[in-house]
């Protein structure tokens, strides 16, 4: 088997193959770009030359570079013309049937000891491969899109995919500038895979009517620190590429409760509300600008009233001191007086169950996430629950804002906002780990590279408490009765015993 690819072939001159095509000449390859469609590689070619002039003009290359690169770079007319190849990495649509037909003519024509990659984003390495008769030499080589700029790339190993062929292909993605990581033939690989958390509970809080979509990501982003929210984020990538993915990821795993899709989606898709191209999403576009709508004002209080905190109270003594920034008056007593706001701080439970259990008044009775320290968001977020008075909830919201800070109020939910999200990512990012998709070294560069997520989500459990974490995933599954909340046992045991969740056992 090759090690060296001088010579690479592209089939598929789409945003992916175009990207690949740079980043492969760009590593000094020389590359072929072949195309079914009548004038696509040509085209794809100019549009590589003509990024390459922008680097140019803007000084991140020389002439001389620029030239190299574009004298590397050649479009093929048919299989046959990439018969020096080495490499050949297949970027056509996503289907199984086109797939397998392209690699039984790509065997056919370059030698026996190239290889045969797959940009596949939700395909079966190993299905891909089946067809060949040496279905060694074929492996995933998954690069994100925009390819040049998103510095990861998943190299997965099918069933029979030689070991030899996977260090090869991670030794060329760090030649090309990008970072390897490898991962097992498994639905979504690692980054969607990993990615089903975020949207996925988003859409579940919106569904029981705890938020808007606005709501949501204003939380996400201000007090889980996300870049953006999971709603802003589907408008970028658009809905007719994301709820596939949803759907392909839940059947392959024959209906895991954890990647169960929303209805939201598959309807908005077939509204065709898909997002920013279409000039409509969750959000409407003007000029390629979101139109939001506005915060709720903050509520004027002439007179504030004392407030009353839960001993089992997330972060009491925290709690405690800012409500004292605040200038709040504090109760001390065992229990609320009958003026007093009454504050809960659960994890996993909603403010209905702790009213219940600890008998409080549950129409004073309002809670605030406390998962995250105050110090380390910009926003601040209140649940009310069904019986929660209106002069309560005015009252809370006005003292919270009271240093400036954004405050959110929800409705009801167990988890509230981030509790539920974060929880969700940690703990699938564990059953990841679990069934040994990969180390949790390569999972946390994989979804910090590929996601953005402010944190990997292991050191993102690990910030906040695993056993923190367990607390907010046990307690919902007991408030929703809903199996997608179980615990992973990477994060049930890590947390047990006071690990950190990128463990790994020798």
């Amino acid at each position: 088997m090759t090690t060296s690819f001088s010579t690479v072939g592209i089939v598929g001159a789409g945003a992916m193959g175009r990207g690949i095509a740079q980043i492969a000449a760009q590593a000094g390859s020389r590359v072929l770009l072949l195309d079914n469609q009548p004038g696509a590689a040509e085209a794809a070619r100019s549009a590589i030359l003509a990024q390459w002039q922008r680097l140019q003009d803007k000084g991140r290359a020389s002439a001389e570079q620029v030239q190299k690169w574009s004298s590397q770079l050649a479009v093929a007319t048919s299989v046959a013309d990439l018969a020096a190849c080495q490499l050949v990495v297949e970027a056509i649509v996503e289907r199984l049937d086109a797939k397998q037909a392209l690699f039984a003519q790509l065997e056919s024509a370059v030698a026996a000891d190239a290889v045969l990659a797959t940009n596949t984003s939700s395909l079966s390495v190993t299905a891909i491969a089946s067809g060949l008769q040496h279905p060694g030499r074929c492996a995933g080589f998954h690069f994100f899109n925009p390819v040049p700029l998103m510095k990861v790339v998943e190299v997965v190993a099918g069933l029979k995919t030689a070991p030899a062929v996977c260090e090869a292909l991670a030794a060329y993605a760090r030649q090309m500038g990008h970072e390897p990581v490898q991962a097992q033939d498994t639905p979504g690989f690692i980054v969607n895979h990993a990615g089903r958390g975020f949207g996925t509970e988003a859409l579940r809080i919106v569904s029981e009517g705890v938020a808007d979509f606005a709501t949501v990501d204003r939380i996400l982003r201000e007090q889980a620190g996300f870049k953006l929210g999971p709603f802003e984020l589907m408008d970028l990538t658009a809905l007719d590429v994301s709820h596939p993915v949803m759907e392909s990821i839940y059947h392959q795993y024959y209906e895991e409760p954890r990647f169960r899709p929303s209805v939201i989606t598959a309807q908005r898709l077939a509204g065709g509300l898909v997002g920013r191209k279409a000039g409509e999403g969750f959000y409407r576009y003007e000029g390629g600008v979101a139109q939001l709508p506005p915060e709720p004002a903050v509520p004027v209080v002439t007179e504030m009233p004392p407030v009353w905190v839960s001993p089992r109270a997330a972060r009491r003594a925290e709690l405690y001191q800012l409500l004292k920034n605040l200038g709040a008056s504090i109760e001390t007593g065992t229990s609320p007086s009958p003026q007093a706001i009454t504050l809960v701080a659960p994890l996993g439970f909603d403010i209905t169950t702790v009213a219940v259990v600890e008998r409080l008044d549950p129409a004073r009775t309002i809670g605030i996430d406390m998962l995250i320290d105050d110090a380390a968001t910009r926003r601040r977020v209140l649940a009310t629950n069904p019986a929660t008075r209106v002069d309560i909830r005015n009252a809370a919201h006005a003292l919270f804002a009271r240093d400036g800070k954004a405050v959110s109020v929800v409705r009801d939910s167990g988890g509230f906002v981030t509790q539920r999200v974060v929880a969700t990512i940690v703990n699938i990012a564990s059953d990841i780990c679990q069934q040994r998709i990969c180390s949790p070294k390569d999972l946390e560069t994989a979804v910090t590279l590929g996601l953005g997520y402010p944190l990997g989500p292991l050191a993102m459990g690990d910030r906040w408490g695993p056993t923190n974490i367990l607390e907010v995933l046990f307690n919902m599954q007991t408030v929703y009765g809903d199996p997608r909340y179980r615990p992973s046992p990477w994060l049930r045991r890590r947390g047990a015993i006071g690990l950190s969740l990128t463990h790994e056992e020798e």
